[in-house]
């Protein structure tokens, strides 16, 4: 009965993932440890197995309606790989309460940014900047709720790629999945569409994840009865997921994302200063 549970609390990481752009990871480590009694190290290990059944499942939808904006992933990795190769380096000599701190208040203000911006569906005019327009990262692709063809330009790439290496080094230093900072990035900074935003964090996430889990499969925290139920449940839910998102509102998942971002706020800041 628990693998039959662990692959239904699986299913629904796998669509939460697929729609927020995020791993999953935020529903089902909490769920491995906390319900199933899953140590900590086998659960981190199956989400971050899962993350990559989460990328793949969700990238082929969001391909083939080109929704995913492959220049501007691979321009945003640079930052997040090199980011998180620092973070996992200088862990051990940086005081981790700061960080939590800094991170959270990073969050808290994007989560605010986004509340303001909550009734918008596009982000409007947007002016490319030099780095944008010379490596061609804008983008467009066929809104199915709007039933229209959306452009989009992107902007202050420079910036974001900054960020990303900042959300990458958080995830190295704090083992947290650096999707909650990707979206943010790409829809508030470089003020791409949000569903764009989204599908284009699902599409790094695998390529972040899947440096990580070599880690975990070396050290052999991967527990195949454990890893096996989530990847398919997560891959299930993922394409599920992004079949749900294209014909969503980017209003409702820019609502959906709200709180997430917000709590993941208030415990980062809450970690920070509890003893």
């Amino acid at each position: 009965m628990t693998t039959l549970e662990i692959f239904l609390i699986a299913i629904t990481a796998g669509v939460a993932g697929a729609i927020l752009g995020l791993g999953g990871g935020i529903i089902i480590v909490p769920a491995l440890t906390l319900l199933f009694g899953i140590p900590i190290r086998t659960a981190v290990a199956a989400s971050t197995v899962s993350i990559i059944a989460t990328s793949t499942g969700a990238a082929v939808a969001y391909l083939n309606d080109r929704l995913s904006n492959v220049r501007v992933a691979m321009w945003l990795e640079m930052g997040t790989a090199t980011g998180a190769l620092t973070g996992a380096l200088v862990a051990g000599y940086l005081n981790q309460r700061v960080l939590f701190l800094m991170f959270g208040v990073l969050l808290a203000y994007s989560g605010y940014n986004m509340f303001k911006a909550r009734k918008a569906e596009l982000p409007g005019e947007v002016l490319p900047d030099k780095v944008s327009q010379r490596l061609g990262l804008a983008g467009s692709y066929h809104d199915h709720v709007l039933n229209a063809r959306v452009d989009y330009q992107v902007t202050r790439s420079i910036l974001g790629l900054i960020i990303m290496y900042f959300s990458g080094a958080a995830a190295g230093l704090m083992g947290i999945g650096a999707g909650i900072f990707k979206v943010p990035a790409m829809d508030q900074v470089m003020r791409m569409p949000f569903k764009a935003s989204t599908a284009t964090s699902n599409f790094m996430i695998g390529v972040t994840a899947a440096s990580g889990a070599v880690v975990y499969f070396v050290r052999g925290d991967v527990n195949p009865l454990i890893t096996g139920p989530v990847v398919l449940g997560v891959l299930l839910g993922a394409l599920v997921g992004a079949r749900l998102m294209v014909r969503m509102k980017t209003t409702t998942i820019r609502k959906l994302f709200i709180p997430l971002i917000i709590y993941t706020a208030v415990m980062m800041m809450y970690k920070g200063v509890s003893p």
